[in-house]
């Protein structure tokens, strides 16, 4: 392994997004230099697939993908795992001597989010509200806690009956409710999940009205810039436990860093770096 290690995000609209300092601090504990950029298709003037061979020619160990390109580049790689073949959704790629490889952390980072939280509290019925990429990861790991009725709303209804086709096969008996409008599935859900890029820096908003929390127990927003989404907000302002999308940036980040590099990592240590700041130059 050379000194620098080189990493890359695709995704648009990831300016504001952390992972560049977190695997610099990563590679700052083992003492290597790790260069991380960001890689927004619109200002590279290059679409997806271009973006992608390059970084797969010019030397980088390994990419994280995000929105909207989860589920396009399962294409690209090969995946060995099955469990990331049913999902169809990637975020993790690394860069090998054979060919590029893919995985998911966004599936093992939700299922550590939730627990660091809720511990070993059940599910419940759950409203996920977005049947993309990270959605498609977290209905996984929803079915992983244990979850018994899973609502899927999508504006997109042939999206969310994919992907509920994929659960039902993956978990049989599982019951899954498809359909386009959030509120309407809401009522008797115990958790609300927010898998849509609604409250992002950019895309302003919640998914769900607060008057349709009522009710429910926990909340979580697979969003994390700003930390403090408005969807969040209103849940805890309805008396919901908030699992925030930084648990799962933090999770996801941890054991993508395990499959780039194999070198350990003190969690403890890298979330007080976050917090108070820190970079590395």
């Amino acid at each position: 392994m050379t000194d620098t290690i080189r990493l890359g995000l695709i995704g648009d609209n990831i300016a504001a997004s952390q992972s560049p300092r977190l695997h610099r601090l990563a590679g700052q504990q083992n003492g290597r230099r790790v260069t991380y950029d960001s890689l927004i298709p619109a200002s590279e003037g290059a679409d997806f697939d271009v973006l992608f061979d390059r970084c797969r020619t010019i030397g980088y160990r390994g990419i994280n993908v995000t929105y909207p390109y989860k589920e396009r580049v399962t294409a690209k790689v090969r995946i060995d795992d099955p469990l990331v073949k049913a999902v169809g959704a990637v975020n993790t790629v690394l860069f090998d001597a054979d060919g590029p490889r893919g995985f998911n952390t966004d599936y093992s980072g939700f299922v550590a989010a939730y627990r660091r939280v809720r511990g070993d509290a059940a599910p419940g019925p759950v409203l996920m509200i977005g049947a993309g990429g990270v959605g498609r990861a977290v209905a996984f790991g929803l079915v992983a806690l244990g979850v018994g009725e899973l609502r899927l709303a999508d504006r997109d209804a042939a999206k969310a009956e994919t992907l509920a086709k994929a659960l039902r096969a993956a978990s049989p008996g599982r019951h899954v409710v498809v359909g386009t409008d959030a509120a309407a599935l809401a009522p008797g859900a115990s958790g609300l999940v927010n898998c849509t890029p609604v409250g992002m820096v950019g895309y302003d908003g919640t998914p769900l009205p607060a008057d349709r929390m009522a009710g429910a127990e926990w909340a979580f927003d697979a969003v994390y810039t700003p930390v403090e989404t408005q969807f969040l907000s209103k849940a805890g302002a309805a008396g919901l436990q908030i699992i925030s999308g930084y648990e799962l940036f933090i999770g996801q980040g941890v054991d993508a860093w395990a499959l780039f590099t194999g070198l350990p990592l003190d969690e403890d240590r890298l979330r007080a770096d976050l917090a108070a700041g820190r970079d590395v130059s």
